[in-house]
């Protein structure tokens, strides 16, 4: 493929940025111009990478780090469904004229031939129409697409079985298409009205997904839902994972590691800042127990949880390399961060998983649905919840068997390579490098 003027286009936050280093690096390697379009502290972070970077300008930060004091608001929300059109709103799609004004300039320094963004980057339809520019768009969180076949997404529900499920997940569709989350693609629509541009008769998230040139969804087949409808400019290309110059941190703690019967990994990620949640329940579940617990708070609260639990199995760290620390754990109790999952599959290691809010009863959902390990469909969950649920896991050979075989299915995959060959399709090239074998399973209906 000859070199090409490449933008990133990411949202401000590390569930939507950190899985596109690894193909934004592997581009750069390859002799293209990458260059990075995101905000906050994921300036720094791209810079960290080698990777020239345009901050926002016209568009606000609205993370993790911004979100309580932006919208105060949004924590008196009550319910799934409010709080997940609120999201979609407001952080979201509120950005999208902000992003387009961004990119529009960008363009004029820096014309770029082809932009790559995670997939709730909502400027993309517009960028792509406007500049005549090819968009690819990865898939940062499990395949959402509306599909005869499944449940509304964003509700956390298994597919249905039999005749009335069926009927029920039908009318579930509908009723979120058409009222409950009707307002957001009003909001989208609107917004493509005031550029010009035709609105969509999509609802919104499959806009996104079938706009797109290709779409490239981290994960596997055997993690997702089986439909017989899939758009087909969308590709598996295993799992996305960060970059990584291949050293990895030293844990601190490996002494400990064989004094215990059983190693408990536990993590809220970076988004939830409450470590009464989840980990405060399975310290408490385990404290002074023949179990080893690895805390890791994403930075929150480390000091004052160590001064609270200083029980010698608890070892609590702002954050621990997963890829490191998890060949060593028997058990991983997440609240469902989609990067975190991927390599808990890759590494083998079966799930507690308690999370519902920003997405996470989708991830969750699937790995009860899979038997990968158990969903505790709460993000408060008691430390008797845990501490019966974790020794099920750790009993249940079914869990690990399970995991195991979808490890297999992750090994078959090359992620950057895959999406620079579909990358080069996109742009009608041919690759430099060799063309890597893909894997031709896509998830059907049996």
């Amino acid at each position: 493929m000859n070199a090409k003027k490449i933008l990133f286009a990411t949202i401000p936050a590390d569930g939507h940025f950190n899985p596109l280093t690894g193909i934004a690096k592997h581009l750069q390697d390859l002799g293209h111009d990458v260059r990075w379009y995101t905000g906050g502290r994921y300036v720094t972070k791209a810079q960290n990478l080698g990777i020239p970077v345009y901050p926002f300008r016209t568009a606000k930060v609205v993370n993790q780090d911004t979100l309580e004091d932006l919208f105060p608001e949004r924590q008196r929300l009550k319910g799934t469904i409010a709080r997940l059109r609120f999201d979609i709103n407001q952080v979201f799609l509120n950005r999208a004229p902000e992003f387009v004004a961004d990119v529009i300039d960008i363009y004029q320094e820096f014309g770029f031939e082809l932009l790559v963004c995670d997939a709730l980057f909502t400027g993309a339809p517009f960028i792509k129409q406007l500049l005549e520019v090819p968009v690819v768009t990865i898939g940062i969180v499990p395949f959402s697409e509306s599909s005869r076949d499944l449940p509304p997404a964003g509700m956390g529900l298994e597919p249905a079985t039999g005749f009335w499920g069926k009927r029920k997940q039908d009318l579930l569709r509908y009723v979120t298409k058409n009222i409950l989350l009707k307002p957001c693609t009003d909001l989208y629509n609107r917004f493509l009205r005031q550029h010009g541009l035709v609105p969509t008769n999509d609802f919104v998230f499959d806009a996104f997904i079938r706009e797109a040139d290709v779409y490239l969804q981290s994960g596997v087949p055997g993690f997702e839902y089986a439909r017989r409808d899939m758009s087909p400019n969308v590709r598996f290309v295993g799992p996305l994972l960060p970059y990584s110059k291949g050293l990895r941190s030293s844990f601190a703690h490996y002494d400990k590691l064989r004094l215990y019967r059983k190693v408990i990994l536990v993590t809220q990620g970076t988004v939830e800042r409450d470590p009464e949640k989840i980990i405060v329940p399975t310290l408490d579940a385990f404290k002074d127990s023949e179990y080893l617990v690895i805390a890791t708070t994403g930075g929150s609260q480390t000091d004052a949880l160590r001064a609270r639990y200083p029980q010698a199995n608890l070892i609590i760290e702002d954050f621990v390399d997963f890829n490191e620390i998890m060949p060593y754990c028997d058990v991983y109790v997440t609240n469902g961060g989609y990067g975190g999952v991927m390599l808990s599959i890759q590494n083998g290691l079966p799930m507690v998983a308690a999370g519902v809010h920003e997405g996470k009863n989708e991830i969750t959902s699937r790995i009860g649905y899979f038997n990968l390990g158990i969903n505790l469909k709460t993000e408060t969950p008691t430390p008797e919840q845990i501490r019966t649920q974790v020794k099920t896991v750790i009993s249940n050979p079914v869990y690990r068997r399970n995991i195991a075989r979808l490890q297999n299915e992750f090994s078959t995959y090359r992620p950057n390579e895959l999406c620079e060959t579909y990358i080069a399709e996109v742009l009608g090239e041919s690759l430099r490098s060799p063309v890597p074998t893909i894997p031709k399973r896509q998830p059907v209906l049996v």
